[in-house]
């Protein structure tokens, strides 16, 4: 792998050093084609008899007293006038509520993994605040909850990031004056500064996003220290970091991809030195692997461990879960005093076993094409709809409630009856509404009226118990076939249209594959006055079932956003807006009496990393052609210093970018900021490389032009980053194109 180290060493050195090694001095390339120059002997003579001055040990210890300096600063900027708005602000809503439940050990759900949210936790755990505010957008803070602690708690990630990105651009090998640009404009980027002042996970995940970069940036850097103890601390460093990104948020997955890249290129390096004998390559391999795969998973599956081992109470997220995993929370009514044996004439609730599944559902509304009958779906949240009779099939005499008991059995043909409405669960050869290769299952008829296609046949699957031949609540899993169609009652992960409330597709399929868990079902909770009541406590549900249970159901209810035709969302923006600064985001009501924050970058910051993810095409194009043509001015280590420092960020910016065009789900302005952090870094390179060859004088005038227009623009839009008091009319001037909604001008 080469290394640009050689760069960042120059970044630091001091005037005279600087001056010494522009002469015409001999140099040579290391085994890493990074460049190393010698310096003549008398000149290290000269610098080695020099005495240090004020200003040599300033420029000597820079790369302490400028990140101090920055972090002085960003604690400014994140945290001046953050409890000013003392109402519930934007995602506050969500992440405050949920940050609740860990303090009361409710368990939830929620599409983003629990990291972010439990550092939420901890934060009101700190305030001494006691969960029970229930953080409804709009609402005033009570005087119990220390909200303002709460935020600075959070925005101190955001004032992390402020030294991480000054590390960071010195590691990429920038010079002094392009560090101090980056690092300026990830402090005076305003839409950075303003989310990271309230209880939102953003300012985490761009937090752990750069400690990622940082930690790729470092490694990097230490290539050719391979297998010394700085080389293998930061490696697992990076693992960790990836761990910590990919548990705030999944996005972190595209950091992951930008670190996954790299090292397959290092790897790729490392196969092609006949010289690196097969073992050190193995080495190298397996490091990696433990490194950058083992590490990080641990981590991820930690968060999980800590987020089921704290949530121990049942709360609103259970229907999540496996029957068996609600089974063992407290407070829940899954498996209470349910009795362990299911008979004819048992009111039950019957849950999907697929990862996500949910509870099988009916309601009143119909389905608006096909049979038009009643609907059938599957649901996460517990109510009256889920309850379902086991009854005889209609070749079997009626149910008589005073009659023997009789058993459910495996390979029994029996009816299940909706409770609330009292129609049979029925299939029949129409195709399903979504699924059109599985026929449509619905509700039909009532207790005398209906059909053979209202029949089910139980065949189980696994148990925990021995014996086999009964159904049982909780521990047995089961198949229903239909007798008439042959197919199996399946609920996957398909959300029905806003007729069917986005709800889960229930359908019969013609596939007869009994691993497919989605066609796995078990009796969740169960009534039966002339049973006795069994115990649900005595079954454990494992870690990894239910790790992978919930993952899967993070991932169906994130494909589940998308946007509602229906409904006009005033916040949501198009992927194509967003590196054009094209719109902002209101984060709360514009009332005059309501202290006012607009989500919206610093023009500089925005359109000129915009404007150089294209001229760094245009400049590895230009080299390309000049390449092909026989110029030879770049060196292996400029070639370098392009790829690693220029082409890898810009690599970074379309890994986090690229995917928002695909999705379908609803997206919103601050899904453009983990992108956005890659263009600065882009922009930094860009202008770090066109200023090098200019004098010292214009290269300076140049960055204090750069340097005062970041600052004057966060300035100027500092309103809409500490808060916006009275009139909006007032902030009119701000509001340089009219879909810039900070006033109603």
């Amino acid at each position: 792998m080469a290394t640009t180290g050689h760069t960042a060493v120059t970044s630091g050195a001091s005037k005279e050093e600087a001056e010494l090694r522009r002469r015409n001095v001999q140099s040579y390339q290391n085994a890493n084609g990074g460049q190393v120059y010698k310096l003549e002997a008398e000149d290290k003579k000269k610098l080695q008899k020099k005495d240090p001055g004020f200003l040599e040990l300033l420029d000597e210890y820079e790369f302490i007293i400028a990140p101090l300096i920055f972090t002085i600063l960003a604690l400014g900027t994140r945290l001046w006038k953050i409890g000013l708005s003392p109402i519930v602000t934007w995602d506050e809503a969500h992440f405050g509520k949920f940050g609740s439940h860990y303090l009361k050990r409710e368990f939830y759900f929620d599409v983003h993994p629990p990291l972010g949210k439990m550092l939420v936790g901890l934060s009101g755990y700190l305030a001494g605040y006691n969960g029970s505010f229930e953080f409804k957008s709009g609402d005033t803070y009570p005087e119990e909850v220390n909200y303002t602690f709460m935020r600075v708690f959070n925005a101190l990630f955001g004032v992390v990031t402020i030294p991480l990105a000054y590390f960071t651009a010195r590691d990429l090998g920038f010079r002094r004056p392009a560090v101090w640009f980056v690092t300026l404009m990830v402090l005076c980027e305003n839409s950075y500064a303003t989310i990271s002042r309230f209880i939102l996970l953003d300012s985490m995940l761009l937090c752990f996003t750069f400690t990622t970069t940082l930690c790729y940036a470092r490694f990097l850097r230490l290539g050719h220290k391979a297998w010394t103890v700085e080389w293998f601390i930061w490696i697992f460093l990076t693992g960790i970091s990836i761990g910590c990104v990919c548990s705030v948020k999944w996005v972190g997955l595209f950091v992951t991809a930008l670190v996954g890249l790299y090292t397959a290129h290092d790897l790729w390096n490392k196969f092609g030195d006949l010289k690196m004998p097969p073992i050190e390559l193995g080495a190298h391999l397996a490091v990696r692997t433990i490194g950058l795969i083992v590490i990080p998973m641990v981590v991820y599956m930690f968060s999980f461990y800590l987020h089921f081992l704290i949530l121990e109470n049942s709360g609103p997220g259970d229907a999540q879960m496996s029957s068996l995993f609600q089974a063992n929370l407290r407070g829940t009514e899954v498996g209470k005093d349910s009795p362990l044996e299911i008979a004819y004439g048992s009111r039950a609730t019957i849950k999907n076993m697929g990862y996500g599944g949910g509870l099988l559902h009916s309601h009143v509304q119909t389905f608006p094409e096909g049979s038009q009958q009643q609907q059938v779906t599957c649901y996460h949240h517990k109510d009256a709809n889920n309850d379902w009779f086991f009854y005889p099939n209609r070749s079997e005499p009626e149910f008589d409630p005073a009659a023997p008991l009789r058993f459910v059995q495996d390979g029994s043909v029996i009816r299940f009856l909706h409770a609330q409405t009292g129609r049979n669960l029925h299939s029949h050869a129409v195709a399903a509404p979504v699924t059109k290769a599985d026929h449509e299952v619905s509700c039909y008829g009532n207790i005398t009226v209906g059909d053979e296609k209202d029949h089910w046949r139980i065949e189980v699957v696994s148990d925990t118990h021995a014996d086999r031949s009964r159904i049982r609540t909780l521990t047995t899993a089961f198949r229903l076939k239909h007798t008439v169609l042959g197919c199996y009652l399946r609920a996957g992960n398909v959300n029905l249209p806003q007729w069917g409330f986005k709800q889960i597709e229930v359908t019969c399929t013609k596939t007869n594959n009994p691993s497919d868990k989605y066609t796995h079902w078990n009796v969740e909770s169960h009534v039966n006055e002339r049973l006795p009541p069994g115990d649900a406590q005595m079954y454990k549900s494992p870690f990894l079932r239910d790790f992978i249970h919930l993952n899967v159901a993070m991932m169906t209810s994130n494909n589940a956003l998308v946007p509602d035709p229906d409904k006009q969302d005033d916040l949501a923006s198009q992927f194509w807006q967003w590196p054009l600064l094209h719109v902002g985001l209101r984060m709360c009501s514009w009332d005059d009496s309501v202290v006012k924050y607009f989500l919206l970058g610093n023009p500089l910051v925005y359109w000129g990393s915009t404007l150089s993810l294209g001229i760094l095409a245009l400049l590895v194009a230009w080299y390309a052609i000049r390449w092909q043509r026989g110029y030879k001015e770049l060196s292996q280590s400029d070639i370098d210093h392009i790829l690693y420092s220029g082409i890898y960020p810009a690599i970074g910016w379309f890994f986090h970018y690229f995917p928002f065009i695909l999705m379908g789900r609803v997206t919103y302005v601050h899904h453009y900021y983990p992108a956005l952090y890659f263009a600065i870094l882009v922009f930094g390179f860009w202008v770090d490389w066109v200023t090098r060859p200019l004098s010292s004088t214009t290269k300076w005038s140049v960055y204090s032009v750069l340097y005062a227009t970041t600052i004057g623009l966060f300035v100027l839009f500092s309103p809409i980053v500490f808060g916006m008091t009275g009139s909006n009319h007032k902030y009119a001037y701000l509001r340089w194109f009219d879909r810039w909604r900070i006033s109603d001008v």
